[in-house]
C-alpha cells in the first residue's frame, strides 16, 4: 500500500525593492520586520545608500537588475517620472508569474506594461502617507491605494497589511484624481502652514508659531474630516467683508506667493460657503470683489 506524500509547504515569496528613497527604504524595513525574506534593495545615490544601511542594515544593497532577477515580488519605489523607464529597463530580467508592484499614486497598471508583456503580474500600491525616510515612519499606519486585476487582489491586500496599511481599492482610471486629492490636501497644506509660520515670524511670534498653530490646525483638520464644509469658521463664514479686506491690505507687503495663495483660497472658501447656503449671494459677491480690490499698501512690497 502506498501513501500519498504530504505536500511540501509553499516557499515564502522573496521580495526585492528597487529604490531606497524615503518610501522604498521604509517598505524594505517593514517587509524585513514582518519576517518576509528580502533579497536586496537598490540605491543609486549616496543619500539612498545611507538610508538603506541605516533602516535595513540586514538587507544587502545590490544592483537593481540583480534584485529584480532574484525576487518573486519586486517593489519599484522610484519617482513617478522614472517609473516607466525603470520598468522597461528591468523587463529583460523579469519572468512570467513574477509580481511587480509600484508605489506611485498617480500611475496605474499601464506604467508596468513592460513587465506584463513578459508575463509578470502588475500591482499598484500607494501608501497615502508623507514619509521622512527615517525610523519615525516605521510605526505609522496609513491607507494603501491599491489597483490590481482580480487575480492579484489577495496578494495586494496581504502586502498592504504587511506594510501596516489599510487596503483601499482605486479604479485604474481614477488614480490621477485620487493622487491629486492627496497632493492637494497634504502637499499644499505644508505650503499653507509654512506661509502662516512666516507671517507669524514677521510679527515676532515665530518662536511661538507651533504653539499658536498646532491646536488650531489640528482642530480644523479633525472638524473638516468629520463635518466637511460645516466645519468652516472665520471671517468668510461670517460674511465679515471688512475683516477680509483688512487681511488683503495687511498681506500687500508680504511675498506675492503668500498673498496670491490667500486670495485664491479665500475665493474658493467663499464659493463653497455660498454653495452650502452659509453666505447669501449678495454677501458672497461683495467678498469676491473685496478680494480682487487693489490692496492699500502701507509698507515696502516684498
Amino acid at each position: 500500500m502506498t501513501h500519498p506524500r504530504p505536500h511540501a509547504p509553499a516557499r515564502p515569496h522573496a521580495y526585492g525593492v528597487v529604490g531606497a528613497g524615503r518610501v522604498g527604504s521604509v517598505v524594505a524595513a517593514r517587509l524585513h520586520a514582518a519576517g518576509r525574506p528580502v533579497v536586496g534593495i537598490s540605491a543609486r545615490s549616496q543619500a539612498s545608500l545611507l538610508r538603506a544601511r541605516t533602516l535595513v542594515p540586514e538587507v544587502p544593497v545590490r544592483p537593481a537588475a540583480d534584485v529584480a532577477a532574484d525576487c518573486d515580488v519586486l517593489v519599484l519605489a522610484v519617482p513617478d517620472d522614472a517609473l516607466v523607464a525603470v520598468c522597461e529597463e528591468l523587463s529583460t530580467v523579469l519572468r512570467p508569474g513574477q509580481v511587480v508592484v509600484h508605489t506611485s499614486g498617480r500611475h496605474g497598471l499601464d506604467a508596468l506594461s513592460a513587465a506584463t508583456r513578459v508575463g509578470a503580474r502588475a500591482v499598484a500600491l500607494h501608501p497615502a502617507m508623507t514619509f521622512t525616510g527615517s525610523a519615525v515612519d516605521l510605526g505609522r499606519g496609513c491607507a494603501m491605494g491599491l489597483t490590481a486585476a482580480d487575480t492579484e487582489r489577495a496578494l495586494a491586500e496581504d502586502l498592504a497589511a504587511v506594510l501596516g496599511g489599510t487596503p483601499v481599492w482605486i479604479d485604474d482610471a481614477d488614480r490621477v484624481r485620487y493622487h491629486a486629492a492627496l497632493s492637494h490636501g497634504a502637499n499644499h497644506l505644508v505650503t499653507l502652514v509654512a506661509q502662516a509660520r512666516d507671517l507669524l515670524q514677521g510679527i515676532g511670534a515665530g518662536a511661538e508659531a507651533a504653539t499658536i498653530l498646532r491646536p488650531l490646525l489640528e482642530a480644523a483638520l479633525d472638524n473638516a474630516l468629520d463635518l466637511g464644509d460645516a466645519a468652516l469658521t472665520g471671517p468668510i463664514a461670517r460674511g465679515d467683508v471688512t475683516t477680509v479686506r483688512a487681511h488683503v491690505d495687511a498681506l500687500a507687503t508680504e511675498p506675492s506667493s503668500t498673498r496670491d495663495a490667500y486670495v485664491a483660497m479665500a475665493h474658493a472658501t467663499t464659493e463653497r460657503a455660498a454653495a452650502d447656503g452659509r453666505l447669501d449671494p449678495a454677501t458672497a459677491a461683495v467678498l469676491d470683489a473685496a478680494l480682487d480690490e487693489r490692496p492699500r499698501v502701507s509698507g515696502p512690497v516684498r
